[in-house]
């Protein structure tokens, strides 16, 4: 049959295409025996760039080989004028370009052209934004690029109001661009920070139009996850900045602790009626470097720890920065303080109307796609900005439904709710200022023990009666004040609770396992 293709049979291609991967394989290990070797003998010239380029020509996410060719640039710079030095430079953007274009996604391609930039001393940034601009037109979601954009811009000194322009371009053209939303997420607070309170990320006014190109963005596709964090992140994180948690001190012990984990013996405490220094050092309650309760014992003991009215106390962190606690005396002849904790950003009145309407809308896609998971977490989280209190029972619905709709992440529903819940806990027995009164956590559902730091300073807590297991008993060394503490009717095993016992010898622990 003259003219007519000869087409192999499955075993022939299926050979043959062994025998080429086989060739390549072999030319690879050749390639990299040779790197190693001129590697080991400082060979580290021309050559080495002409290696690595071939190996990086088919595969750019070989990490090592770009290293190695910064360490033949850093090399070369010293037996070559400034002129070649150039030609090199210019010569390798070249390459990562052709990199880029293999895979657009290969960070090694990515750093290696910012490193090249980082040490020629001309470097033109203007140009890599626009060359992040062609990419981006290639793939609007390579968050690579979206990372490298973000770094050269801010050299190029691209103004904050120019990139904004772009994110909303590529947002407008395309909701599901998470990489874009990030970038936003960034920017915003550079153009419009909040005017009085620095924990919220931008002032109301801009707030209330970014809610409304969110809801747009999130009710065009329910199902893309982008928007809704955006949405997250517009409503506000309720991680607690640094500051005092809560303070009691005894003649034989004092205790100090703070929302975020500190290393105390690195920073000053004073005031509140303290004795005079001692020897002993600070110890955190877990053993940790940085922990969110230190302790000290006195000995010999302290008789009179009643501190002056007014006398506050006062820490200085590791940046200077100073925070303060008012103190008083308490029923047992000590000195006790506690900061009310701020477990959520209040806003304006224009603000809330704008997250209710937003809310009747969630709830009326709920009523046609009643198993959207982000739609149900986030009509939770508006619910908790408008009113936390009021709409605490039905955002806990919300998250018990999540945990079925969304089976893969029931954990983190049950820790959320379980978080939520003890706030309001907690709250109540703050205000209420009675601090030799018990917590009350029994039969909650909590999965965890969060806030830990302001029960430090508590003489009895009941956490009967729910789903704690043994990962969550190292929490409990943070109640360095405890004497009665109950854990019955949890998931807890004998030796788990056997091991608190031995760190906490000092409180009777009521389990399933006792007497």
């Amino acid at each position: 049959m003259h003219g007519r293709l000869k087409v192999r049979t499955t075993e022939e291609e299926a050979a043959r295409k062994k025998l080429e991967q086989d060739e390549k394989m072999k030319a690879y290990r050749g390639a990299m025996e040779r790197i190693r070797e001129k590697r080991e003998q400082g060979e580290l010239d021309r050559e080495m760039l002409d290696i690595t380029r071939k190996l990086l020509s088919s595969n750019p996410d070989i990490y090592t080989l770009w290293n190695v060719r910064k360490e033949c640039f850093e090399e070369l710079r010293l037996a070559v004028n400034e002129e070649e030095m150039k030609d090199l430079h210019q010569a390798d953007l070249l390459f990562t370009e052709q990199c880029l274009q293999v895979n657009p996604k290969s960070y090694g391609a990515w750093h290696h052209r910012g490193w090249i930039l980082e040490t020629r001393p001309d470097p033109n940034w203007n140009r890599e934004v626009d060359l992040c601009t062609k990419y981006l037109k290639l793939d609007e979601r390579n968050f690579h690029c979206w990372d490298y954009r973000r770094y050269v811009a801010e050299k190029a000194g691209v103004t904050p109001e120019s990139e904004l322009a772009f994110c909303t371009q590529k947002i407008e053209h395309n909701f599901s661009n998470y990489s874009s939303w990030h970038y936003r997420s960034k920017l915003l607070p550079l153009l419009f920070p909040h005017e009085t309170d620095p924990q919220r990320a931008i002032a109301e006014d801009k707030l209330r139009s970014e809610l409304e190109l969110v809801l747009t963005a999130a009710f065009t596709d329910p199902k893309d996850s982008s928007a809704w964090f955006y949405q997250r992140w517009l409503l506000g994180y309720s991680e607690l900045p640094l500051d005092f948690a809560a303070f009691r001190q005894t003649n034989s012990l004092i205790t100090v602790a703070f929302t975020k984990a500190v290393n105390l013996n690195l920073c000053k405490l004073s005031g509140g009626s303290l004795p005079p220094e001692t020897t002993a050092k600070w110890e955190s309650s877990t053993g940790n470097t940085y922990d969110t309760v230190w302790i000290k014992t006195l000995s010999p003991k302290v008789e009179n720890t009643k501190g002056s009215p007014g006398d506050d106390l006062l820490f200085i962190d590791e940046n200077n920065q100073e925070y303060r606690l008012p103190v008083k005396s308490c029923k047992d002849d000590g000195i006790i303080g506690v900061k009310l904790p701020k477990f959520e950003h209040i806003f304006g009145k224009a603000v809330v109307s704008q997250l209710k309407e937003q809310l009747d809308s969630c709830n009326q896609l709920l009523e046609f796609e009643p198993d959207s998971k982000w739609t149900l977490l986030t009509a939770a989280l508006l619910m908790r900005a408008i009113d936390r209190k009021a709409y605490h029972a039905r955002a806990l619905e919300f998250l018990r439904k999540l945990q079925s709709v969304d089976s893969l992440r029931c954990g983190y529903y049950q820790d959320l709710a379980t978080k939520w819940t003890v706030e309001q806990v907690i709250e109540k027995w703050i205000e209420a200022g009675d601090f030799d009164a018990p917590i009350d956590l029994s039969c909650l559902q909590i999965t965890t023990i969060p806030y830990e730091q302001f029960m430090s300073i508590a003489r009895q807590v009941n956490l009967s009666g729910n789903q704690l297991n043994d990962r969550s008993l190292f929490k409990l060394l943070a109640l360095q004040n405890c004497t009665h503490l109950n854990v019955q009717q949890n998931n807890l095993t004998e030796e788990g609770l056997r091991g608190l016992q031995l760190k906490m010898h000092q409180v009777d622990i009521l389990s399933d396992f006792s007497g």
